[in-house]
């Protein structure tokens, strides 16, 4: 009978009963119950009241017996740590027992002992092991160093445990070699700074005669710290690759993967003039092949690192298309990752059969598959020109097949198509308006109002397709009202007089009808271009267009060069390098190619910070103002202007007048009004009469996005507070607050002197803060500070210093107006369901934006029943922005 039936028993309280068999004399009955412990132990039963027991049976000969005592210590040492230290003595003495089965069973259990109290009392009996006259004795010891390292670092460094697994480096048998690499590397990488694999051409020689004769598992260690090495010229660089390359044969893929990345790293350091290089990239094809014969599992990870492969260098795998075509009972995930590697390869000379193929797959009934069918025939076409017109045949045979999510997919691709070759093949739009009605998906509905929209000259009927699409507008996705709203400025751009109508009908869907902010704000800028300037509404939306490029998809190119240096591991099968899914720092080095070195990163001498600001362990420092305000109102914006704010010349306009009046000559009729003069606002939130708008560049002063505006009078100052009590500060007490005068902060303090004796030589420095504030002039305080007295500056500021996020934001008074004289932007007004909308702009001082949503009830002149929304990359500043609502409004 077998030792399942240990584990089909449903005895209950049968420790006792264990209890007595492990103290039996009988050295059957005595085994018997320690496979029955271990059988507890294993479905998850406490047996750790049995520990004193089971550890007297360690003085056995048996060594099954002892095996499984071992097993049993391994596991419940940890949560018994003072009785483990009874199975010390024994350990040593099995360290010295003439089996090396035995001495190795000991140091590898010693290892796995995880006890602090224990592993000095093991370093002797691993001392000798590491020279123990038995290479399985010694291999198992290396392994023991690198996990008595993790337990305790400074113990092995002190002990010269490193020194020693450096020399094993050197031993005869490779199986040691192997092991003292893995165990080196290991510990290596959790110190990355430490240089314990001294790799010179002598060890590296040593390695290289090693790999030949250890274990599978053996030579993938040593072919990674191979990989780790950096040759001093070609001539070493070849030489290692003639030595590596038997290792393609080898029948475990993971050494073929290792040793690829070895020659993909060192390829680097060859001529491609020399005969080698190509006999090398000859060679390296039929392994990875092979690689496609197995299971799908491992079709999978290798087409992933082949992906990689082809990226790099596609020359290696060129004209070994046909193992990429897909076989009817390949898993999706395979046959997806095969496509992808199809295009890839696609050229010229093999368009044929690639176009052939994928027209086959088109037919199939997989959807998914189908679709990235379709679109890799359009990716041909962009790639390879000489075969579009044939990609486009082939789309529109399969747009006749009037199979409906085909029909999708490839007016998606052909979209494209038309990009990458303007003016070539717009014949075929007639086909494409044929399928209008069958299209319900919004990519291809989006793909198809583009193609109307750019090419409407030559479609007779572009406004009644359009119109078509406008009568369902709010039903549609956002992607599809943006693609609709440019498509018909377009068309009104081009055909003018027949569209009038049809242009205000989407203006006003757009930005009256719409609480999608991206569409408002995209409906704003074309209404206020084309009532401005409808020349330069022209240019901007009419402009010529960069051509695509199929290459879209390609990794960059120096991630590219650190996945490559992962060949065969996790990272490249997540096309991610190892610090992105790895968890804190262990482990995870970043790796380039032979020629390229990573340039070091110049760390950032900290400064000052405001006083009273809480020292944060590590802050973060605040992403750059691209970061925070992204494609918020989709504006190109620039970083922020270091230096004190730019003096700008201003011209007088109504205030904030978005749309204006250009538009209302254009069309003959008069829009409401969206902005500025036209709104009957509250009259603590309405705008003066005329508002200082500087000019600036471009849409991006639309909203008067431009730093340095100055404050009108009567912006509301924040009350001074005490920011430094007296007792804690030798007897001086500072109140303070920060103002905007005429576009430049200040800090307005009071300081008291609450002490018995004069001060004198005052001087402030500010610590490194979210707002990037530093004093523009020294502290003056001119007469000495006496008793009792009070002073009162005013310190001018600017925001040019170091930003640096501090918790919390302290005083955030880079504010709104009641609201406008407090720099915060009226953007645009609306009435819904009897509320006025307010949309407001404010910038901070370090280049946050933040935009403001404020609902009014109308006949409330208090004020007393608002509600404001914000949006804002940074949301940590959201409850200072509201304050500051509140009290600007309130005072």
């Amino acid at each position: 009978m077998t030792d399942s039936k240990y584990f089909t028993t449903t005895k209950k309280g049968e420790i006792f009963e264990l209890k007595a068999e492990l103290n039996s004399d009988k050295k059957e009955k005595k085994k018997e119950a320690v496979k029955k412990v271990i059988a507890s132990m294993t479905v998850g039963k406490d047996v750790s009241a049995l520990f004193p027991d089971v550890v007297n049976c360690m003085q056995t000969d048996n060594l099954e017996l002892k095996k499984l005592v071992y097993l049993y210590l391994m596991n419940y040492a940890k949560s018994q740590p003072d009785m483990a230290i009874m199975a010390v003595n024994t350990f040593v003495k099995d360290c010295e027992d003439p089996n090396p089965l035995i001495r190795a069973l000991a140091v590898r259990t010693m290892g796995c002992i995880r006890v602090d109290k224990i592993t000095e009392y093991l370093c002797e009996p691993l001392r000798k092991c590491l020279k123990d006259e038995d290479p399985y004795v010694r291999k198992t010891a290396a392994v023991c160093v690198a996990k008595l390292h993790d337990i305790n670092a400074q113990l092995v460094e002190d002990q010269g445990f490193l020194d020693t697994l450096k020399d094993l480096i050197s031993d005869s048998n490779p199986m040691v070699v192997a092991n003292a690499v893995a165990a080196l590397s290991e510990i290596a990488e959790s110190h990355p700074s430490s240089d314990l694999l001294d790799l010179n051409p002598q060890s590296i020689n040593k390695l290289l005669t090693a790999l030949n004769e250890c274990t599978e598992w053996g030579q993938i260690f040593i072919l990674d710290c191979l990989a780790n090495y950096t040759p001093k010229d070609d001539r070493e660089a070849q030489s290692i690759c003639e030595r590596v390359t038997p290792r393609l044969s080898h029948a475990n893929s993971a050494v073929v993967l290792s040793a690829v990345k070895v020659l993909m790293k060192f390829m680097e350091m060859l001529s491609k003039d020399l005969d080698y290089y190509g006999t090398l990239l000859k060679k390296l094809a039929p392994p990875l092949v092979t690689l496609l014969s197995a299971e799908p599992e491992l079709q999978y990870v290798a087409l992933r690192n082949i992906n990689l492969i082809v990226q790099k260098r596609p020359e290696i795998l060129k004209h070994e298309m046909k193992v990429f075509f897909v076989k009817y009972n390949d898993p999706i995930y395979v046959k997806l990752e095969k496509l992808d590697i199809m295009i890839r390869l696609a050229s010229q000379a093999n368009i044929a059969q690639v176009l052939a193929e994928l027209k086959e797959y088109a037919t199939e009934v997989d959807v998914d598959f189908v679709r990235k069918a379709v679109r890799a025939i359009g990716r041909c076409a962009i790639k390879v020109e000489q075969s579009a017109e044939r990609c486009v045949s082939t789309l529109l045979d399969l747009i006749q097949t009037k199979v409906n999510y085909v029909v999708q997919e490839a007016i998606v691709v052909i979209k494209d198509i038309f990009r990458k070759y303007p003016n070539k093949y717009e014949s075929v739009i007639a086909t494409l308006c044929e399928n209008l009605d069958s299209l319900d998906e919004p990519e291809a509905r989006a793909a198809m109002i583009w193609i109307v929209g750019e090419y409407a000259e030559r479609i007779d009927n572009a406004d009644e397709l359009l119109e078509s699409f406008l009568e369902g507008f709010h039903d549609e996705s956002t992607q599809v009202q943006l693609q609709l709203l440019t498509a018909i400025v377009k068309l009104f751009l081009k055909k003018p007089t027949e569209t009038q109508e049809l242009v205000q009908q989407v203006l006003s869907l757009a930005t009256q009808d719409s609480d999608n902010p991206d569409l408002r704000d995209r409906g704003y800028i074309y209404w206020r271009l084309l009532s401005t300037d409808p020349v330069a509404a022209k240019e901007v939306v009419l402009a010529e267009k960069p051509l695509i490029s199929e290459e879209t998809d390609l990794i960059e190119p120096t991630l590219l060069d650190e996945l490559i240096c992962y060949i065969g591991t996790l990272a490249s099968v997540y096309h991610k390098p190892p610090s992105a899914f790895v968890e804190g720092g262990r482990g995870v080095v970043h790796k380039s190619l032979p020629p390229r070195t990573a340039s070091s990163e110049s760390t950032e001498s900290p400064e000052t910070a405001p006083a009273g600001a809480p020292p944060g362990e590590q802050p973060d420092v605040i992403p750059t103002q691209g970061d925070l305000l992204g494609d918020l109102l989709n504006l190109d914006l620039g970083p922020p202007v270091s230096g004190p704010p730019l003096a700008t010349s201003s011209v007088q306009m109504g205030a904030v007048d978005l749309l204006g009046g250009g538009l209302d000559s254009l069309m003959g009729d008069e829009p409401e009004g969206i902005g500025g003069t036209n709104f009957a606002a509250p009259p603590t939130a309405a705008a003066p009469a005329s508002l200082g708008a500087p000019i600036g560049s471009g849409l991006s002063d639309l909203f008067d996005l431009t730093s340095g505006v100055g404050s009108l009078s009567g912006s509301y100052v924040a009350p001074k507070a005490v920011w430094l009590p007296a007792m804690k500060a030798k007897g001086l007490e500072i109140s303070g607050t920060f103002t905007r005068q005429v576009g430049a902060i200040s800090m307005d303090l009071q300081l008291t002197n609450k002490a018995l004796q004069v001060m004198t030589d005052f001087a402030i420095q500010f610590n490194r803060n979210s707002f990037g504030l530093a004093p523009a002039a020294p502290l003056q305080v001119h007469a000495p500070l006496s008793p009792n007295q009070t002073v009162e500056i005013s310190l001018p500021l600017n925001t040019v210093g170091s930003v640096m996020k501090m918790e919390p934001l302290n005083n955030l008074q880079a504010v709104s107006s009641r609201l406008q004289s407090s720099n915060v932007f009226t953007i645009a007004k609306r009435n819904v369901e009897a509320q006025d909308m307010l949309y407001q702009s404010l910038r901070l001082t370090n280049g946050i934006w933040v935009l403001a949503e404020l609902r009014i009830q109308p006949g409330n002149p208090n004020l007393t029943d608002l509600e404001l929304s914000l949006k804002c990359r940074a949301p940590e500043v959201s409850q200072h922005v509201y304050q500051a609502y509140e009290t600007i409004l309130k005072n």
